[in-house]
């Protein structure tokens, strides 16, 4: 969450933990999703809590670095399920403990879980399908910190969805780390159209963690990437295990407190957490490996972006994630969660090829041939080198197979 977290520390204090926590920790290198390693449904009996071998609490209310107004408990009043396969947290305007806030007798109850101590992952897909609340002075969050030793932001913070209640309609995915924390965080923000609010429906918070660009997305259409090179030239330090958070913040630096129009209590609903591993052989066996070619130069997707219609060109090979090719069992041949695709279903002499959606179409099939060869068998032609040329930035383009060197490939 935003412009903290000197508390980091105690996050995992109040509920005695180490950093030696339950981590997948396999440096995969394809970005491409791959097997669920944890999920949680929330199925179970209404009023019960979450969980206990899944979630952890953090509890008090020192402000929590922010400023904050609620007291986080640990009771079913504020975090249980509700019989319907979801999670409920609930914000309230009550003190029936008589908790002590740091402003004085609290106002507020609410919930944060974590899984700090149960289960944390370095790279992969994260994902929560949530009903935020609504109101002036609320601020939900689905997010995630660091396991390693260091205190925040060395530790690295991914915000994988934050709202604040007086931007209705806005979600903002944020890198926290040294350098680049608070107000100085990297990050971005996307709105529904229309005004529509984010509270009245169900939606999907997502990150896809590669070992060298984290992408956020909003309902599965992407709205944000960062690498190394946006953070101003401070430390990338996200190569190491996180573990996640939701909660419901009241009031607080950035959001503000509640005034006369929030109404209580006000409920943070969510349908599963799932996350993935990221998966080296691109879900169907693949090598997650270089395609080296002409020049020994590899085959790459230009400024690994994952925008539809990205050229797939020659380049000096680096092992970035935009140099590791998948070959699934369905022919397709993938990197950066897309596949290699013939523009347009073109079969001509010259069409270049690009990355785009996988689709299971004729233009994204490919066989990799004894002879070194990648053909398309729709186009009945080969991958080849425009020009010849081995040069960083050749397009790489289908044309007839010649057995010429700019047709002849490794893996």
């Amino acid at each position: 969450m935003r412009s903290i977290r000197a508390i980091a520390a105690l996050a995992l204090a109040a509920v005695g933990l180490s950093v030696a926590l339950t981590a997948t920790t396999a440096a995969p290198a394809a970005a491409a999703p791959g097997a669920v390693t944890w999920s949680d449904d929330f199925n179970g009996a209404a009023g019960s809590a979450p969980d206990p071998s899944k979630w952890r609490y953090d509890i008090g209310g020192g402000g929590w670095g922010n400023n904050e107004l609620q007291y986080y408990t640990n009771s079913t009043r504020n975090a249980a399920l509700d019989g319907n396969g979801n999670l409920v947290i609930t914000a309230r305007r009550e003190n029936p403990g008589n908790f002590s806030c740091w402003y004085g007798s609290c106002q507020y109850t609410s919930a944060r879980l974590l899984t700090a101590g149960t289960f944390a992952q370095a790279y992969g897909r994260f994902e929560a399908r949530i009903k935020i609340p609504r109101g002036q002075g609320l601020w939900p969050a689905f997010w995630m910190l660091g396991t390693s030793s260091n205190n925040w932001p060395d530790r690295g913070e991914i915000d994988i969805m934050e709202n604040v209640g007086y931007e209705p309609s806005t979600v903002h995915g944020t890198l926290h780390g040294p350098g680049y924390s608070g107000g100085n965080a990297v990050g971005a923000q996307t709105s529904l159209p229309g005004g529509q609010a984010l509270a009245d429906a169900f939606h999907t918070y997502t990150i896809d963690w590669a070992p060298d660009a984290i992408t956020w997305y909003l309902d599965g259409v992407q709205y944000s990437r960062k690498t190394a090179a946006d953070l101003r030239g401070n430390r990338w330090v996200f190569d190491h295990p996180f573990f996640m958070i939701m909660n419901v913040a009241v009031g607080g630096n950035w959001p503000g407190s509640p005034d006369a129009s929030t109404v209580f209590p006000q409920t943070m609903t969510i349908d599963y957490v799932r996350v993935q591993a990221w998966d080296t052989g691109g879900g169907g066996g693949g090598t997650g490996a270089p395609v080296v070619g002409y020049g020994n130069k590899c085959v790459d997707v230009a400024g690994a972006s994952t925008a539809n219609g990205t050229a797939v060109q020659l380049w000096t090979c680096n092992g970035t994630a935009a140099q590791r090719w998948s070959w699934p069992s369905d022919g397709s041949v993938r990197a950066l969660g897309k596949c290699l695709d013939v523009t347009s279903g073109g079969t001509a002499n010259g069409t270049k090829v690009q990355l785009w959606d996988c689709n299971g179409s004729g233009a994204q099939r490919w066989v990799f041939s004894a002879a070194g060869d990648i053909v398309n068998p729709q186009a009945n032609k080969c991958l080849d080198a425009t020009g010849p040329s081995s040069a960083d930035g050749t397009r790489l383009q289908i044309w007839d197979c010649t057995g010429a060197a700019n047709q002849k490939w490794r893996r």
